[in-house]
This record gives C-alpha cells, sequence and structure tokens, in this order.
C-alpha cells in the first residue's frame, strides 16, 4: 500500500464500494461489531493453525506471515471490543473455536479469500452503516479493519504465486491497525502513520 498525504478514510477514498452481491448480514452498528468480533475471532484462530501447518511442512517464512496475520486480527478483536464495552460493559467476547487446515497452498488461497470478503464486503457494509449512525469511533475502527485486510489478502497471493521461490523477507505488523508491510522499505504506516519503530517483526 502506498503512502498518501493524508490518512485514508472512507470519505477520501473511492475503494470503499460494496461488492454487489453483498452477503453480509447487516444490522446496528452495535450488531456489526459483534458480528466483526466473532469473523475476526475465528480468523485469528484459522491463521494460527495455519502457520503451526506451514511450519510443519518446512514453509518458515509463510508461517511468519500467517503468525503475524493472526495477531493483525486479534488487534483488531481487542479495538472492536473496546467499542461494545463503551455501550455493554460486561460484553465477553467469544471464545476462539478450534481450527484445522490444508495444504500450505490452499490455505494461502483460503486466508485470502477471507480476506477478501471482508475488505469489499463485510467492513464496506459495517463503515457504511456507522457513518449513517454517527458512530464515528467504530467507523474508524472498521475503516482500519478494512483497509488492512486488503493488504493481507494481498500478502498471502504474492506468498502463494511465489511458494516457490520464498525470499527471507521479515513482516511487520502496525501495533495500531493491523497492516502488515513486508520487508524494511517503509517509514511508518500508511493506513494510521503509526511510525515503523512500533511495529513488531515477524
Amino acid at each position: 500500500m502506498n503512502l498518501r498525504d493524508v490518512m485514508p478514510k472512507a470519505e477520501n477514498s473511492t475503494n470503499f464500494n460494496i461488492v454487489p452481491d453483498s452477503v453480509t448480514e447487516v444490522g446496528t452498528t452495535l450488531d456489526n461489531l459483534k458480528a466483526a468480533v466473532c469473523g475476526e475471532t475465528g480468523a485469528s484462530a484459522k491463521y494460527a493453525e495455519f502457520s503451526k501447518l506451514a511450519k510443519e511442512a518446512g514453509y518458515d517464512q509463510i508461517s511468519r506471515q500467517f503468525a503475524a496475520t493472526s495477531a493483525a486480527e486479534q488487534i483488531h478483536i481487542k479495538l472492536e471490543v473496546a467499542e461494545i464495552q463503551k455501550k455493554e460493559p460486561d460484553y465477553v467476547p467469544p471464545t476462539a473455536p478450534e481450527m484445522s487446515g490444508n495444504q500450505t497452498d490452499v490455505n494461502l488461497i483460503s486466508g485470502a479469500l477471507g480476506e477478501i470478503y471482508e475488505t469489499s464486503d463485510m467492513y464496506p457494509n459495517f463503515v457504511k452503516v456507522a457513518i449513517e449512525e454517527g458512530e464515528t469511533s467504530a467507523e474508524l475502527v472498521f475503516t482500519r479493519a478494512k483497509l488492512a485486510e486488503s493488504v493481507h489478502a494481498e500478502l498471502y497471493m504474492a506468498a502463494y504465486n511465489n511458494i516457490d521461490a520464498p525470499d527471507n523477507d521479515a513482516f511487520y505488523l502496525c501495533p495500531v491497525c493491523g497492516y502488515i508491510h513486508k520487508g524494511d522499505d517503509f517509514e511508518k504506516c500508511p493506513i494510521c502513520f503509526a511510525p515503523k519503530s512500533s511495529f513488531k517483526v515477524f
């Protein structure tokens, strides 16, 4: 993702449209936050399992990538739970389900498809409702998650295409929004502008 002069938001971006064949069940912003937490919890658990399987199969770099993405989803969960608890202080997030996986190449496709759904369908729907309801804090959380998921999908497809010709680049995780950068050729997060020095390395 290229760095812009301003932080990307729905109001200054043209890639927040909802896919025509949307399958997302949309409710209030509170409903949508809870749905997002459930989805991200499953995704984080899935990627943690995929990371383990990739390591066992000898794909060290892809294992680190899955681990970084699992951690990114945990950032989204934390932000979304905090929004829910503003209205429901006693809310307890769901427990992560048991997950299984397949061969690493297929797991990369599975990951890409999940991230594409979130960035093109789920989160654009949730952003739209948050804007309509004036839920600016939730809108920001959804927006940053949507943008990060798009990059996750791109990285998964790059790993799929290069599965038999990997490099040794590290993955850098933004602790604020869950953006992941492959390699060290950056200065700050293109989504939230957090400095490179704050990133976690995988």
